[in-house]
């Protein structure tokens, strides 16, 4: 198990992206949070197997692609403090 904290960039607020991450985190069974940075960007913190986040990724990606001018991740060993996927402020 790992957490990857992502931060995506570009035209990322007011498109229904952390309410689609949020969707498919739980569709995949993913832990975590996604919330909007007042800097534009949009913050995730996710945690399962390397696997299913890279297709959490890349379902993001297909979905919001023409919005998405940047992708930063960290990965690191999962924490396993996170119950549940929710939208955090």
């Amino acid at each position: 198990m790992i957490q990857a904290h992502i931060f995506y960039s570009g035209t990322v607020h007011g498109v229904g992206f952390r309410y689609t991450v949020q969707n498919f985190a739980k569709e995949f069974g993913l832990v975590g949070w996604v919330k909007n940075l007042r800097d534009g960007r949009v913050e995730i913190l996710v945690e399962g197997s390397k696997d299913v986040i890279d297709q959490l990724m890349n379902r993001v990606d297909d979905n919001f692609g023409e919005y998405i001018r940047g992708k930063e991740i960290e990965i690191q060993s999962a924490q396993g403090q996170l119950k549940d996927f929710r939208i955090t402020y």
